[in-house]
Protein backbone atom coordinates (compact mmCIF):
# COMPACT_ATOMS: atom_id res chain seq x y z
CA UNK A 1 0.00 0.00 0.00
CA UNK A 2 1.45 3.50 -0.84
CA UNK A 3 2.14 5.84 2.15
CA UNK A 4 -0.34 8.27 2.62
CA UNK A 5 0.48 12.42 2.22
CA UNK A 6 0.61 12.93 6.13
CA UNK A 7 3.03 9.47 6.73
CA UNK A 8 5.16 9.98 3.33
CA UNK A 9 5.71 13.77 5.23
CA UNK A 10 7.00 12.49 8.24
CA UNK A 11 8.92 9.47 7.94
CA UNK A 12 10.46 11.27 4.89
CA UNK A 13 13.79 12.03 7.22
CA UNK A 14 14.39 7.98 7.10
CA UNK A 15 15.07 8.48 3.25
CA UNK A 16 13.97 5.13 2.05
CA UNK A 17 15.58 2.97 5.04
CA UNK A 18 13.70 0.80 7.23
CA UNK A 19 11.97 2.29 10.34
CA UNK A 20 11.63 -0.54 13.10
CA UNK A 21 9.16 1.12 15.68
CA UNK A 22 10.49 -1.71 17.75
CA UNK A 23 13.35 0.40 18.70
CA UNK A 24 12.44 2.32 21.59
CA UNK A 25 15.20 5.03 20.06
CA UNK A 26 13.17 5.24 16.48
CA UNK A 27 10.07 5.17 18.32
CA UNK A 28 10.67 8.36 20.43
CA UNK A 29 11.86 10.27 17.53
CA UNK A 30 8.33 9.34 15.56
CA UNK A 31 6.81 10.96 18.18
CA UNK A 32 8.47 13.75 18.29
CA UNK A 33 7.87 14.17 14.51
CA UNK A 34 4.62 13.91 14.69
CA UNK A 35 4.27 15.91 18.03
CA UNK A 36 5.52 18.69 15.81
CA UNK A 37 3.46 18.10 12.74
CA UNK A 38 -0.01 17.49 14.90
CA UNK A 39 0.40 20.84 16.93
CA UNK A 40 1.43 22.75 13.83
CA UNK A 41 -1.26 21.47 11.38
CA UNK A 42 -3.71 21.93 14.31
CA UNK A 43 -2.48 24.77 16.06
CA UNK A 44 -2.57 22.62 19.37
CA UNK A 45 -0.48 23.00 22.30
CA UNK A 46 1.70 21.13 24.93
CA UNK A 47 4.75 20.27 22.51
CA UNK A 48 7.27 20.73 25.23
CA UNK A 49 5.45 17.95 27.36
CA UNK A 50 5.24 15.69 24.61
CA UNK A 51 8.95 15.90 23.73
CA UNK A 52 9.43 15.82 27.30
CA UNK A 53 7.68 12.12 27.63
CA UNK A 54 9.13 10.78 24.56
CA UNK A 55 11.59 7.85 25.69
CA UNK A 56 9.38 7.26 27.97
CA UNK A 57 6.42 6.69 26.05
CA UNK A 58 8.50 4.91 23.69
CA UNK A 59 9.57 2.31 25.86
CA UNK A 60 6.52 1.46 27.51
CA UNK A 61 5.56 0.53 24.04
CA UNK A 62 8.30 -0.85 22.74
CA UNK A 63 9.82 -3.06 25.84
CA UNK A 64 6.97 -3.12 28.72
CA UNK A 65 3.78 -2.81 28.05
CA UNK A 66 1.52 -6.21 27.19
CA UNK A 67 -0.58 -5.31 25.24
CA UNK A 68 -2.06 -6.78 21.39
CA UNK A 69 -2.34 -3.54 18.20
CA UNK A 70 -4.39 -6.33 16.57
CA UNK A 71 -6.82 -6.84 19.46
CA UNK A 72 -6.68 -4.19 21.80
CA UNK A 73 -9.10 -5.11 24.27
CA UNK A 74 -7.18 -8.36 25.14
CA UNK A 75 -8.24 -8.86 28.65
CA UNK A 76 -4.83 -10.22 29.54
CA UNK A 77 -3.37 -6.64 28.47
CA UNK A 78 -1.40 -4.33 30.76
CA UNK A 79 -2.99 -0.87 31.57
CA UNK A 80 -1.43 2.32 30.92
CA UNK A 81 -3.05 5.50 32.09
CA UNK A 82 -1.53 9.40 30.85
CA UNK A 83 -2.53 11.19 34.03
CA UNK A 84 -0.76 14.14 32.06
CA UNK A 85 -3.16 13.73 29.35
CA UNK A 86 -2.46 17.11 27.77
CA UNK A 87 0.62 15.02 26.13
CA UNK A 88 -1.70 13.00 24.88
CA UNK A 89 0.01 13.51 21.15
CA UNK A 90 2.48 11.41 22.18
CA UNK A 91 0.63 8.37 22.70
CA UNK A 92 -1.23 8.61 20.16
CA UNK A 93 1.69 8.58 18.20
CA UNK A 94 2.84 5.82 19.47
CA UNK A 95 -0.21 3.63 18.87
CA UNK A 96 -0.34 4.78 15.14
CA UNK A 97 3.33 3.91 14.69
CA UNK A 98 2.90 0.15 16.59
CA UNK A 99 -0.45 -0.45 14.69
CA UNK A 100 -3.21 0.32 16.98
CA UNK A 101 -4.71 2.56 13.89
CA UNK A 102 -3.23 4.42 10.73
CA UNK A 103 -0.59 6.35 10.68
CA UNK A 104 -2.50 8.80 8.59
CA UNK A 105 -5.26 9.39 11.53
CA UNK A 106 -2.97 11.75 12.75
CA UNK A 107 -3.48 14.48 10.73
CA UNK A 108 -6.59 14.74 12.38
CA UNK A 109 -5.39 15.81 15.65
CA UNK A 110 -7.49 18.01 16.92
CA UNK A 111 -9.97 18.52 14.02
CA UNK A 112 -13.66 18.88 14.34
CA UNK A 113 -15.30 15.55 14.89
CA UNK A 114 -11.88 13.65 15.14
CA UNK A 115 -11.23 10.96 17.93
CA UNK A 116 -8.02 12.60 18.32
CA UNK A 117 -8.74 15.13 20.70
CA UNK A 118 -6.54 17.81 22.28
CA UNK A 119 -6.26 15.72 25.48
CA UNK A 120 -6.25 11.80 25.17
CA UNK A 121 -9.52 10.37 24.91
CA UNK A 122 -10.82 6.63 25.25
CA UNK A 123 -13.46 7.52 22.68
CA UNK A 124 -13.39 5.40 20.22
CA UNK A 125 -9.65 4.96 20.33
CA UNK A 126 -7.94 1.86 20.02
CA UNK A 127 -5.30 1.38 22.82
CA UNK A 128 -6.73 4.22 24.99
CA UNK A 129 -7.98 2.94 28.52
CA UNK A 130 -9.07 6.54 30.37
CA UNK A 131 -10.10 10.19 28.82
CA UNK A 132 -7.42 12.34 31.00
CA UNK A 133 -6.51 15.97 31.30
CA UNK A 134 -7.69 16.50 35.02
CA UNK A 135 -4.41 16.33 36.22
CA UNK A 136 -4.27 14.43 39.29
CA UNK A 137 -6.43 11.78 38.72
CA UNK A 138 -4.43 9.17 36.68
CA UNK A 139 -2.74 7.64 39.67
CA UNK A 140 -5.93 7.12 41.60
CA UNK A 141 -7.37 5.24 38.09
CA UNK A 142 -4.05 3.33 37.94
CA UNK A 143 -4.83 2.33 41.55
CA UNK A 144 -8.15 1.18 41.12
CA UNK A 145 -7.44 -1.04 38.18
CA UNK A 146 -4.69 -2.30 39.50
CA UNK A 147 -6.17 -3.30 43.17
CA UNK A 148 -9.44 -4.80 40.30
CA UNK A 149 -6.82 -7.13 38.73
CA UNK A 150 -5.68 -8.10 42.46
CA UNK A 151 -9.41 -8.54 43.50
CA UNK A 152 -9.72 -10.52 40.53
CA UNK A 153 -6.57 -12.83 40.40
CA UNK A 154 -5.30 -10.97 37.36
CA UNK A 155 -1.65 -10.89 36.45
CA UNK A 156 -1.84 -8.01 34.30
CA UNK A 157 -0.13 -4.63 35.53
CA UNK A 158 -1.76 -1.27 35.71
CA UNK A 159 0.88 1.62 34.46
CA UNK A 160 0.71 5.64 35.26
CA UNK A 161 2.55 8.42 33.63
CA UNK A 162 1.86 11.25 35.66
CA UNK A 163 3.56 15.06 35.32
CA UNK A 164 5.25 16.28 37.99
CA UNK A 165 3.20 19.69 38.41
CA UNK A 166 0.43 17.71 38.74
CA UNK A 167 2.18 16.01 42.08
CA UNK A 168 0.74 19.68 43.51
CA UNK A 169 -2.23 18.03 43.69
CA UNK A 170 -3.69 15.97 46.92
CA UNK A 171 -5.51 13.21 44.94
CA UNK A 172 -1.58 11.64 43.97
CA UNK A 173 -0.35 11.06 47.65
CA UNK A 174 -4.00 9.84 48.59
CA UNK A 175 -3.69 7.29 45.69
CA UNK A 176 0.10 6.90 47.17
CA UNK A 177 -1.03 6.44 50.49
CA UNK A 178 -3.46 3.90 49.61
CA UNK A 179 -1.70 1.51 46.92
CA UNK A 180 0.91 1.16 49.90
CA UNK A 181 -1.95 0.31 51.94
CA UNK A 182 -3.37 -2.16 49.93
CA UNK A 183 0.09 -3.59 48.66
CA UNK A 184 -0.31 -2.93 44.96
CA UNK A 185 2.74 -4.47 43.66
CA UNK A 186 0.98 -4.48 40.47
CA UNK A 187 0.97 -0.70 39.92
CA UNK A 188 3.79 1.42 38.22
CA UNK A 189 3.80 4.81 38.38
CA UNK A 190 6.56 6.95 36.15
CA UNK A 191 6.78 11.02 36.64
CA UNK A 192 7.97 13.10 33.62
CA UNK A 193 10.00 14.96 36.27
CA UNK A 194 10.80 18.39 33.86
CA UNK A 195 10.60 20.44 36.64
CA UNK A 196 8.02 22.50 34.97
CA UNK A 197 4.28 23.57 34.91
CA UNK A 198 1.64 25.60 33.00
CA UNK A 199 3.67 28.76 33.52
CA UNK A 200 6.84 28.70 35.61
CA UNK A 201 9.25 26.16 37.27
CA UNK A 202 7.73 24.12 39.80
CA UNK A 203 10.02 25.29 42.41
CA UNK A 204 8.57 28.84 41.91
CA UNK A 205 5.07 27.68 42.21
CA UNK A 206 4.98 24.80 44.98
CA UNK A 207 8.26 23.37 45.60
CA UNK A 208 8.21 19.45 45.47
CA UNK A 209 12.09 18.52 46.34
CA UNK A 210 13.21 15.89 48.12
CA UNK A 211 11.10 14.52 45.84
CA UNK A 212 12.10 11.48 45.71
CA UNK A 213 12.42 11.05 49.16
CA UNK A 214 8.66 11.94 49.81
CA UNK A 215 7.80 9.03 47.53
CA UNK A 216 9.60 6.86 50.09
CA UNK A 217 8.50 8.31 53.01
CA UNK A 218 4.34 7.12 51.37
CA UNK A 219 6.03 3.48 51.00
CA UNK A 220 6.75 3.53 47.54
CA UNK A 221 10.23 1.47 45.37
CA UNK A 222 11.68 4.69 44.25
CA UNK A 223 14.13 4.61 41.29
CA UNK A 224 15.57 8.08 39.80
CA UNK A 225 16.46 8.01 36.23
CA UNK A 226 17.52 9.90 33.69
CA UNK A 227 14.22 9.90 31.60
CA UNK A 228 16.10 10.22 27.77
CA UNK A 229 18.26 7.49 28.69
CA UNK A 230 15.76 4.58 26.62
CA UNK A 231 18.78 1.57 28.64
CA UNK A 232 17.80 3.33 31.88
CA UNK A 233 13.95 3.32 31.47
CA UNK A 234 14.25 -0.30 30.26
CA UNK A 235 16.09 -1.20 33.18
CA UNK A 236 14.26 0.55 35.25
CA UNK A 237 11.31 -0.65 34.31
CA UNK A 238 12.16 -3.99 34.67
CA UNK A 239 13.06 -3.63 38.18
CA UNK A 240 10.14 -2.68 39.26
CA UNK A 241 8.24 -5.60 37.30
CA UNK A 242 10.61 -8.13 39.43
CA UNK A 243 9.24 -7.06 42.55
CA UNK A 244 5.91 -8.40 41.78
CA UNK A 245 5.05 -10.21 45.01
CA UNK A 246 6.69 -7.69 47.54
CA UNK A 247 3.70 -5.91 48.42
CA UNK A 248 5.54 -2.58 47.38
CA UNK A 249 3.94 -0.15 44.49
CA UNK A 250 6.80 1.11 42.51
CA UNK A 251 7.47 4.89 41.27
CA UNK A 252 10.39 5.86 38.50
CA UNK A 253 11.39 9.17 38.63
CA UNK A 254 12.38 9.83 34.89
CA UNK A 255 14.22 13.27 34.86
CA UNK A 256 13.73 14.73 31.91
CA UNK A 257 13.76 18.10 29.92
CA UNK A 258 11.35 19.98 28.75
CA UNK A 259 10.75 20.57 25.29
CA UNK A 260 13.42 18.08 24.38
CA UNK A 261 15.08 17.66 21.13
CA UNK A 262 14.80 21.14 19.64
CA UNK A 263 17.08 23.39 21.12
CA UNK A 264 15.18 27.06 21.17
CA UNK A 265 12.26 25.16 22.78
CA UNK A 266 14.23 23.25 25.58
CA UNK A 267 13.29 24.86 29.37
CA UNK A 268 11.21 27.43 28.14
CA UNK A 269 8.09 27.30 29.26
CA UNK A 270 6.58 29.40 26.44
CA UNK A 271 6.68 26.08 24.67
CA UNK A 272 3.53 24.83 27.32
CA UNK A 273 1.03 26.33 25.17
CA UNK A 274 3.18 27.89 22.25
CA UNK A 275 2.34 26.09 18.61
CA UNK A 276 5.42 26.39 16.51
CA UNK A 277 4.41 27.55 13.39
CA UNK A 278 6.39 30.01 10.23
CA UNK A 279 10.11 29.90 10.60
CA UNK A 280 9.97 28.28 14.19
CA UNK A 281 8.46 25.44 12.53
CA UNK A 282 10.74 24.88 9.54
CA UNK A 283 13.99 25.45 12.38
CA UNK A 284 11.89 22.76 14.71
CA UNK A 285 11.77 20.70 11.88
CA UNK A 286 15.70 21.04 10.45
CA UNK A 287 16.87 19.79 14.45
CA UNK A 288 14.65 16.97 14.58
CA UNK A 289 15.70 15.42 10.89
CA UNK A 290 19.13 15.66 11.93
CA UNK A 291 18.23 13.56 15.21
CA UNK A 292 16.75 10.83 12.86
CA UNK A 293 18.04 7.86 13.93
CA UNK A 294 20.54 6.85 10.99
CA UNK A 295 19.92 10.37 9.47
CA UNK A 296 22.67 12.00 7.09
CA UNK A 297 21.89 15.73 7.98
CA UNK A 298 19.00 16.03 5.24
CA UNK A 299 16.30 18.60 5.74
CA UNK A 300 13.50 16.98 4.09
CA UNK A 301 9.78 18.01 4.94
Amino acid sequence: MALGDYEALTHAAFQGREIDTADPRVLAWLIRRHGLEMTHISRGSHIGAVFSVAEIIAVLYTSVLRVRPEEPGWPERDRLILSKGHAGAAVYAALAERGFFPVEELSTHYANGSRLSGHVSAKGVPGVEFSTGSLGHGLAVASGLALGARMNGEKWRAYAVLGDGECDEGEVWESALQARQYKLDNLIAVVDHNRMQSLDFCENTLALEPFADKWRAFGWRTLVVDGHDTDALRRAFGQCRGAQGSGVPSVIIAQTTKGKGVSFMENDILWHYRTPQGEEYEAALRELNAQCPGATGGEQR
